[in-house]
């Protein structure tokens, strides 16, 4: 007898063909009959004709600290994500030394907008080493299925400890590095992962530690992977990183490349799709090279305690070293402004872009600034005759600095963005689950794109996009019998309706470790997600009785 069979579902197999009409039957967590066969089950469902997926695979999530205290990777889970990649851009915790710690976390609460006080409370660091650390969270359990980069910052600052954001490594260090990686490649991560971007910064602006690699050391970290002989590269290149250098790291290793983050810029329209034509150039002399690029706007929350949009200006960076009254003043000098304003005068894909029609204020502090709210700078700014950056800096510095806005980023041409996402090279990616807590909550991009893109604006396909959420990553990551419905693969598994299915407007909940808060997001239309055969969620979230269903996916195929 099987332990749970669905009956009249649209089955989408994550092949990309066409849906058919048909059961699903699970037995011991595996898929064993798709399609018209006889037989009954412990449990049994009538779909009703609603559209039967396999789970999401989200290969950009942040999650390595937050699943040390909650197994569950709220809200992944609940948003029909079944499997999810950690340790993406390098910003991972382990390797990490006890004498380290605090010092990692200080780099997370920055780099990745988490609260100190939630990760010294939350983080379980019963571990020091990479392979303890995979043992750790196989032992205490895990939600979804969990894949995890070994992290390039973690491994610098394990080795080179306080000269980590500082220096270059030596080549005794540089074998010392390669020796972790290739330790934790043999234990089961799913690759490397490392970052160049301008925007990652640690505390007080110090550059994260993966960005002081030179040449020598970036190629050495990368051949660990071909001697491995599995595993994917990943990185988030900043503006300026040259397309070609990576395509040599590519061809150093013999392994895939996945490069993040293709965004498109409305003042810079050309770079993400220049990107991903290097990329199809690079597969052409056969490279293994992929684009990470997003269905979601890149919409922030902030402050001016942390206003991480505008953390990417060179002028910016003095001011992340400030303290209080210092950083104050700073911000009302009209030499800063001006010289922000100078910056943006440059073609640049940053993350903010003088785009003052896309950034508003979402809350006062000041009652008396009431009628700004939902009202965006250019309008506020004409409104009072004032420049849009000077008026957005006087209203913060005005409040306390408890002003919070909200912008539009980057991602915002529909038209665009559509093409990336339909991009033979391109993956569907960068959700950034698990980080920018109080910023943004993308973690349930891939709803986004049945809902969004597939239904209300007919960019793509159904069959496609279940494609691309499911057995694409499946195949660049080499994970073992998922992403598709098909007899012997591991029963993770998407019920939805595709006539509503999306994600819900965000709200800010305060239950992460001391109190602190993050934005989260509820699913839309969909009625249930099966981990390894296992219902963990359903229409109204995930289920009060869920079990630890995932496994810590440690072999990947070549």
């Amino acid at each position: 007898m099987l332990d749970l069979r669905i009956d009249n579902a649209t089955i989408y197999d994550g092949s990309g063909g066409q849906a058919r009409s048909g059961s699903v039957g699970v037995k011991d967590g595996r898929i064993r009959e798709v399609g018209s066969f006889e037989g009954d089950a412990h449990t049994r469902l009538d779909a009703k004709g609603l559209s039967l997926m396999p789970g999401i695979i989200d290969t950009h999530t942040h999650y390595d600290a937050q699943i040390t205290w909650d197994p569950y990777a709220n809200p992944s889970p609940a948003l029909g994500v079944t499997t999810l990649v950690m340790g993406n851009c390098g910003f991972t915790i382990a390797p990490c030394r006890p004498d380290d710690r605090d010092l990692t976390m200080r780099n997370l609460t920055h780099v990745e907008g988490m609260s100190l006080e939630a990760l010294r409370q939350g983080i379980d660091w019963s571990f020091e080493s990479f392979p303890q650390y995979l043992d750790m969270l196989a032992s205490k359990g895990v939600g979804p299925n969990v894949a995890c980069f070994v992290g390039h910052s973690s491994v610098r600052t394990f080795v080179l400890r306080d000269g980590a954001s500082t220096r270059a490594a030596d080549a005794g260090e540089i074998k010392q590095m390669r020796d972790i990686v290739a330790e934790a490649m043999a234990a089961g991560a799913c690759g490397f992962a490392t970052t160049r971007s301008y925007q990652h910064n640690g505390e007080a602006g110090i550059p994260m530690p993966s960005r002081l690699a030179d040449d020598h050391e970036m190629t050495a970290l990368s051949g660990a992977l071909r001697d491995s002989g599995k595993g994917v590269l990943m990185m988030t290149k900043a503006s300026d990183t040259p397309m070609s250098w990576i395509e040599s790291l590519c061809a150093a290793a013999d392994r895939p490349y996945l490069v993040a983050a293709l965004l498109h810029s409305n003042t810079a329209p050309e770079l993400a799709f220049k990107d991903l034509g290097d990329i199809a150039a690079a597969q052409s002399r056969g490279r293994r090279m992929y684009g990470a690029v997003s269905a979601c706007p890149l919409t922030f929350e902030f402050t001016f305690h942390e206003p991480y949009p505008l953390e990417g200006f060179r002028c910016w960076k003095p001011l992340m070293r400030m303290k209080t009254a210092a950083y104050r003043k700073a911000l009302a000098d009209v030499s800063l402004r001006d010289a922000i304003r100078d910056e943006l005068k440059e073609r640049a894909l940053r993350v903010f872009n003088g785009e003052w029609d896309k950034l508003f204020v979402a809350q006062v502090a000041d009652p008396a600034h009431a009628e700004y709210e939902g009202r965006s700078m250019a309008d506020l700014a004409a409104a009072n005759g004032a420049d849009p950056l000077d008026f957005m800096f006087d209203l913060a510095l005005s409040e306390d600095l408890d002003t919070l806005f909200t912008a539009t980023l980057l991602n915002s041409d529909e038209d665009a963005v559509g093409k990336l996402m339909r991009d033979d090279n391109a993956i569907i990616s960068l959700s950034d689950a698990g980080a920018h807590l109080t910023f943004l909550c993308d973690a349930g991009f891939g709803l986004h794109v049945l809902g969004h893109w597939v239904r209300d604006l007919g960019q793509m396909p159904l069959p496609d996009a279940v494609r691309k959420l499911t057995s694409e990553p499946a195949r660049l990551f080499g994970i073992r019998d998922r992403g598709h419905i098909k007899p012997g693969a591991w029963a993770d598994l998407l019920l939805f309706d595709p006539d509503n299915v999306g994600r819900g407007a965000t709200r800010r909940v305060h239950d992460l470790p001391a109190g602190a808060s993050r934005l989260t997001t509820p699913s839309q239309g969909v009625h249930g997600v099966w981990i390894n055969g296992t219902l963990v969620a359903d229409a109204d979230g995930l289920r009060s009785d869920a079990s630890l269903a995932g496994r810590v996916l440690r072999e990947f195929d070549s």
